[in-house]
Parts: structure tokens; C-alpha cells; sequence
């Protein structure tokens, strides 16, 4: 018999650590909750109750009868997504400019990785949504966060750019923003954008949420400068986040690249959410409807959270979020989500996920959820919040 082989001890873990998504902690309680048969309101990931629309399903039940098992990037989808931004924001994008993601997630990390050397510094409002910072850390590029507070609106303007001393490279805005729903209108956008021209700062817009607004409607920042990259996804107004779809714009220059980035770390999106996204623009009555649950959503949850004495905090102008300033009820926003869950069944995202200086103390809403859900969560949320110390 031979000798056993010789192991060598394997090389030490070399990768970047990275925070925990702590609300995915509240997500697997929220799941166990469920499963014992307690009534939990999922108030917690940005993913709409709604469902995925109907038309979106039976494009999909057709395409599935074709079996479309292999890769695919759908040429008709992307000219789709190209009279979208004809329609809504009256722009004439070259289709070789967009390119296909598995998510907005995958088009942040190509942009992230295909644009910047690692060093770079990045610039990133805070509170923010996590894998900004995370994603950058892990592909070993600097985030550099600005502080944006409620006596601003959460709004990124160029004074606070221009307080991020030089080196920076990159300038990632959210507009509307996770998890504040802050806005920025065209003017601060561009004097953004022509800072950023004037430092030799790459723009990033990530525009997730453009569709979901509560007044004026969400500015591309395509439409102020041609030479910024902008992120959108299949997730939120259309309501598909398990289809893991989304795209990029590009300037014509950076597409090559991009799309080298996106094919080499992640192929190409399901075809089968390709085939059922090129139903999603069909009804836009259904997409207006559901903005439409969320304004009210928003305004019953306001007003009932105002009444619980939880009225520091900045009306959301886009997005479905209520990011809330529970400072004075805990200094531990997970474990107050968590006995939130516990006491209540409502599901609510920890503010240390956002804001890992400042958000001890804060919890982020979503309202994504039905008229029903809504008017169940507020009067669950006034009750439990009325009985808490420190009220």
C-alpha cells in the first residue's frame, strides 16, 4: 500500500474582507417566522410584493415552451431599452452604448473593476446603499464617503464634492437614492457632472429607481452630459428582482470595454428574463398603477409614524423607502430591527447596513408592499413603537 500523500497546508485567505448585509439577517428570521406560520410584512429588501407583472410572466411562459437554454444577449431587448430613453427622457442612445447585465449589481462591479485601478479612490454618498462600498473594497479600490444629512435632503450637491480632496477618481450618485428616496434635479446634476469634468473624475449614475417618483420625475444624467455610465435594472419599477436583468449606458469610447468586463466575469443574463423583459415596457398602466400603492403607502406610513413620534425625518421624493431616525429609541439599529420582527412580524432593514458611522441609530422602510400590507405594517409600527422606553 502506499505511504498516504503529504498535505501541505493550504495558502492563507488573501481576499479582502467585507461586511455581513445584515439585513439578511432579518431575511433568514423573517423566512423561519414565516415558515412556523407567523404573518411577517416584508418591509425589509427592496423587492415590490407586487409580483412579477402579468404580461412579464406570459412573455416568459412562451418563451420557456422554446426552451431558450444557452447564451443569448437579446438584440431586440437592448433596441427596447433604446426607445425607452427616446420616450421618457427624449434621447437618442446608439444601442451599441447599452449592454445586457445579470442585475445592476454585475453593471456596478464591471463599471467598478473596467474603470478604475485599485488605489482609486471613489467617491460615494453616505447613507448609501452597502455594496457600493463593499463591492469597491472587495475589488480593492478606496471608497471615499461624503456625509449627507436630513437638514440637506440626503441630496449630493458640489460643495460637497468639492470638500473630497484631490486624489479622486470616480463619483458614483443615486438619484433617486437607497435608502433615503433623495432626488437631484438637473442643475445638480450637471454642475456635478462639469466638476467632475473639470477634476478628471469618471461620473457613475446608478438610476435603479427612475419611474418611481412622487413629484417631479426622475432626471437620466444622460441628459446632462453624453460621457457619464448609468445603471438601471428589470428590479424595481418592473418589478422582476429574482430575473436578475438589468443594463448599462456607456459613452461609445468605454462600451468595448465594459462589455469585455461583463462577458469575461459574468456571460450573459438569463435568457429567459431577456425574452420576458421585452414585455415589461408593454403596460405602462400597470407600472403607473403601482407607483400610484406606493404614494399612498408613503403617505399613510408618514403620517402614522409622525403620530408615534417618529417625525425627524426627510419625505422621500422617489423610491420606495422611509429612512427613519430612531436614535432616540436605540443605538443598535440591528437589534431593534430584530425585536421589531420578533414583536411585530414586521421586517425592517438595520441602518448600520447604509450608514456603518451614523446608522446605529436609523431603520429604512420599504413600502414596496400592497395597500393591505401597508395599513397592517403602520398600525403594527405606531402600536409597538408607542410602547417603546425612551418614547
Amino acid at each position: 500500500m502506499s505511504p498516504p500523500a503529504t498535505r501541505r497546508p493550504l495558502a492563507a485567505v488573501r481576499g479582502v474582507d467585507v461586511p455581513p448585509f445584515y439585513t439578511s439577517r432579518i431575511a433568514r428570521r423573517a423566512t423561519e417566522l414565516r415558515q412556523a406560520g407567523r404573518a411577517v410584512i416584508p418591509m425589509h429588501f427592496g423587492a415590490p410584493t407586487a409580483g412579477t407583472p402579468p404580461g412579464v410572466r406570459a412573455a416568459a411562459a412562451r418563451a420557456l415552451a422554446d426552451d431558450p437554454n444557452s447564451y443569448f444577449e437579446s438584440r431586440a431587448l437592448i433596441e427596447r431599452i433604446g426607445r425607452h430613453y427616446r420616450d421618457s427622457y427624449g434621447l437618442d442612445i446608439d444601442p451599441a452604448r447599452i449592454q445586457l447585465t445579470a442585475g445592476a449589481s454585475a453593471g456596478l462591479v464591471a463599471a467598478f473593476a473596467a474603470l478604475f485601478h485599485p488605489g482609486d479612490r471613489i467617491a460615494v454618498g453616505r447613507p448609501g446603499y452597502p455594496a457600493y462600498r463593499n463591492a469597491l473594497r472587495a475589488l480593492g479600490r478606496e471608497t471615499v464617503e461624503i456625509d449627507l444629512d436630513a437638514a440637506s435632503g440626503y441630496r449630493l450637491t458640489v460643495a460637497h464634492l468639492d470638500a473630497v480632496p484631490d486624489p479622486l477618481h470616480g463619483l458614483l450618485v443615486a438619484s433617486p437614492a437607497n435608502p433615503t428616496g433623495a432626488m437631484l434635479d438637473a442643475a445638480t446634476l450637471e454642475a456635478l457632472a462639469q466638476r467632475c469634468r473639470e477634476r478628471g473624475v469618471r461620473l457613475i449614475s446608478d438610476e435603479i429607481y427612475h419611474g418611481i417618483s412622487f413629484g417631479e420625475r426622475a432626471v437620466s444624467a444622460l441628459e446632462v452630459d453624453d460621457d457619464v455610465v448609468v445603471i438601471n435594472s428589470f428590479s424595481k419599477l418592473f418589478r422582476m428582482p429574482g430575473w436578475r436583468l438589468g443594463w448599462m449606458v456607456a459613452p461609445a469610447t468605454l462600451a468595448p470595454r465594459l462589455s469585455a468586463y461583463v462577458i469575461n466575469c459574468f456571460l450573459t443574463p438569463s435568457a429567459l428574463a431577456q425574452h420576458a423583459a421585452l414585455a415589461a415596457f408593454d403596460d405602462p398602466a400597470e407600472l403607473a398603477a403601482t407607483v400610484e400603492v406606493y404614494r399612498a403607502n408613503r403617505a399613510l406610513l408618514l403620517t402614522q409614524l409622525a403620530a408615534a413620534g417618529i417625525d425627524d425625518l426627510v419625505a422621500p421624493d422617489g423610491a420606495f423607502y422611509l429612512y427613519l431616525n430612531v436614535a432616540h429609541l436605540t443605538d443598535d439599529s440591528l437589534a431593534f430591527c430584530e425585536r421589531l420582527l420578533e414583536d411585530t412580524g414586521v421586517a425592517a432593514a438595520p441602518g448600520v447596513d447604509f450608514d456603518p458611522v451614523g446608522g446605529h441609530g436609523a431603520i429604512r422602510l420599504s413600502f414596496a408592499v400592497s395597500a393591505d400590507e401597508a395599513v397592517r405594517a403602520a398600525v403594527l409600527l405606531r402600536e409597538w413603537l408607542e410602547r417603546q422606553p425612551g418614547r
